[in-house]
């Protein structure tokens, strides 16, 4: 007799989670075993009672707030499980009616078929490096939003700056030498400059963080090799390593620029071919770092003193890869211009082989 393998489909939330069961090799019995506490205890108590029936149990649940604490315990307790995109689990155009019960039903028998793709589970260490990559994105946002405050603040009084940079010493100092004419209106300016500086210290200590936590980072030689790449700052490597871990796990450098969105999308049908905008599925975080970098193109290519210093150490054929990298998209990035092209279509452009580079930079660091 041959081994009995149940499908197990989990939809978690934070205060409950429901299961349901579908057998391998049978179409229609799919059942719903039931709703659950949203604690793993609990789960795991239902978990002894389903071995009971000697079946092996394979478990699914769709990515989403409650993290990979399920699958980093049912791995560990040497059972199969796969984390799955909500955007990419296959869904009946005609079906109105969405529950718990349903979810975990589809998800049961969709995991049985093979229809669901499973997406990268980083390491405890690399979601760490992660979560304060991400907190320090956070942290630029409510600086963004506290320098946008104080400037409106200021605007509806009248005062505008006449220079030509915003937060540089000079705007700062003049910022400082504003008297409004109240007293309540000189204490909420200096409450909105002292919200602003506060959020340039918090950046600039998550910044700090992240340098000295990477030196005990086991991606440190990867993070160092992607500097060798222009526009690639400490940051935007940290970032894309955290975020995507190894990034010889894609066969292709197009399937990683399709994992990170910059690919375009296309709507054809018979001989008409049409393409659009970039898709933007898979990781923002990286995506957004990575159309930042691709601004540094916009400058013809050199190695100035500090990219040479990061190329420091570096095996020669990553520092090959940088370098025809930089005269490729250099070149590229003016010639588009040329073209007429949009300047934010350029920049995307430029930032899809960009990734591309990267990729192959990461394959040049294998041990041979």
């Amino acid at each position: 007799m041959g081994e009995r393998i149940t499908f197990v489909g989990l939809d978690v939330h934070k205060s409950s989670i429901s299961i349901a069961l579908a057998d391998a090799g049978r179409d229609e019995d799919v059942r719903f075993y039931g709703k659950i506490g949203g604690d793993m205890e609990s789960l795991l108590k239902a978990i002894r009672k389903l071995q009971s029936s000697g079946a092996t149990l394979r478990f699914a649940y769709e990515a989403g707030p409650c993290g990979y604490e399920i699958y980093r315990t049912l791995t560990k307790l040497s059972f199969e499980c796969i984390v799955v995109a909500p955007s990419l689990i296959p869904k009946k155009s005609g079906d109105r009616i969405k529950n718990d019960r349903r979810d975990a039903l589809s998800l049961a028998r969709l995991h049985r078929s093979g229809e669901l793709k499973a997406v990268y589970v980083p390491t405890e260490e690399d979601e760490a490096m992660r979560d304060l990559t991400r907190t320090r994105e956070d942290a630029i946002k409510a600086l963004r939003v506290a320098r946008q405050v104080l400037l409106a603040f200021l605007l509806r009084h009248g005062h505008r700056y006449s220079g030509e940079s915003h937060w540089s010493k000079t705007h700062l100092a003049w910022i400082a030498g504003i008297k409004m004419p109240h007293t309540a209106q000189q204490i909420a300016l200096q409450e909105y400059v002292h919200a602003m500086q506060e959020g340039a210290a918090r950046v600039d200590r998550l910044t700090k963080q992240i340098q000295e936590l990477l030196l005990t980072w086991k991606h440190l030689p990867m993070v160092k090799a992607l500097m060798a790449l222009r526009g690639v700052s400490l940051i935007v490597a940290v970032t894309t390593v955290s975020e995507v871990g190894d990034l010889t796990r894609f066969d292709s450098p197009k399937q990683f620029m399709a994992y990170l969105g910059l690919v375009p999308s296309q709507h054809s049908s018979g001989t008409t071919v049409k393409f659009g905008s970039i898709t933007k599925t898979g990781n923002s975080h990286v995506r957004k770092v990575l159309t930042e970098a691709a601004q540094a193109y916009s400058h013809p290519a050199r190695e100035t003193k500090a990219l040479l210093d990061r190329l420091e150490g570096l095996p020669q054929e990553v520092r090959d890869t940088a370098w025809k990298a930089q005269v490729r998209l250099c070149a590229r990035f003016r010639r588009l211009l040329a073209r007429g092209k949009n300047r934010n279509s350029v920049v995307t452009a430029t930032a899809r082989e960009l990734a591309g580079f990267m990729w192959a930079i990461a394959c040049a660091m294998l041990p041979a």
